[in-house]
């Protein structure tokens, strides 16, 4: 029986993700800050799927407790099969504020976790010879929106390098890069979305099923909706000094 374990589970994409494993039958692992949301969500799950669901209390800007989170995925007793790194938040924070607290704390969960987390997972993955790993990156990594756009570029390009490393090992990296997502995030970030046009926003369980359809065909990035893929693609290959005046344009419609 598969196992899976997800950062920030109880809330958008990561609900999601739980969701949709669930359904197909994993046991899942959630990991989260909020011990009451938690417990909320196991018993949903429980409800609704009939599998075992273990709640992990953890805030990934500490780091022992994302060391608590990795031990976890390092175990050989009760294995974790899939790893959904999904913990993370907006950024308000200009690159020009003095106070970089905001950036720090962004850093340690969206990037040392990240790192620390599926480091662990690999390993443990690599000697068992299986194992799938997902780290929710950003298409906002292909444009120039602040340290959210730095650090969601580094999720994408370190998936595609644990990918290098994990080949033919039977272990699975995939980033995944969503666009504009109907969940409480932008809420949570005071993130401004009324200038977003209508086509632009994405369901989150599409994109998890459309992730983990990619997961199956061993797909290192991947950009659910076809409509982002040819955005993106856009954003690859266009000059960069395009790619910076139209992520001025989008800065200046979230405030």
């Amino acid at each position: 029986m598969t196992t899976a374990l997800v950062t920030g589970g109880t809330s958008g994409i990561g609900a999601a993700f739980a969701r949709a494993l669930a359904a197909r039958g994993d046991h899942l692992v959630l990991v989260a800050r909020d011990v009451e949301r938690l417990e909320a969500m196991a018993t949903e799950l429980r409800a609704a799927h009939h599998v075992e669901v273990e709640v992990l209390p953890a805030d990934l800007s500490s780091r022992e407790d994302t060391d608590r989170v990795a031990a976890r995925l390092s175990s050989t007793e009760h294995p974790i099969d899939v790893l959904v790194n999904n913990a993370g938040f907006g950024i308000q924070a200009r690159l020009l504020d003095a106070d970089v607290t905001p950036h720090d704390r962004a850093l340690d969960v969206m990037v040392r976790a990240v790192l620390v987390l599926a480091g662990a997972a690999g390993r443990a993955m690599q000697a068992r010879g299986t194992g799938a790993i997902i780290n929710v990156s950003s298409t906002a990594g292909f444009v120039t929106m602040g340290s959210y756009s730095a650090i969601k570029a580094w999720v994408t390009v370190y998936s595609e390098g644990l990918a290098n490393e994990l080949r033919d090992s039977g272990v699975t990296v995939t980033a995944l890069c969503p666009g504009w997502v109907r969940t409480e995030f932008h809420e949570r970030a005071a993130i401004g979305t009324s200038k977003i046009p209508a086509v632009m926003w994405l369901e989150a369980d599409d994109l998890v099923e459309e992730c983990l359809r990619d997961v199956a065909a061993g797909q290192v990035v991947s950009i659910p909706s076809k409509r982002y893929r040819v955005l993106i693609f856009a954003a690859r290959h266009a000059p960069r000094r395009l790619v910076r005046a139209a992520s001025r344009r989008l800065s200046s419609g979230r405030h």
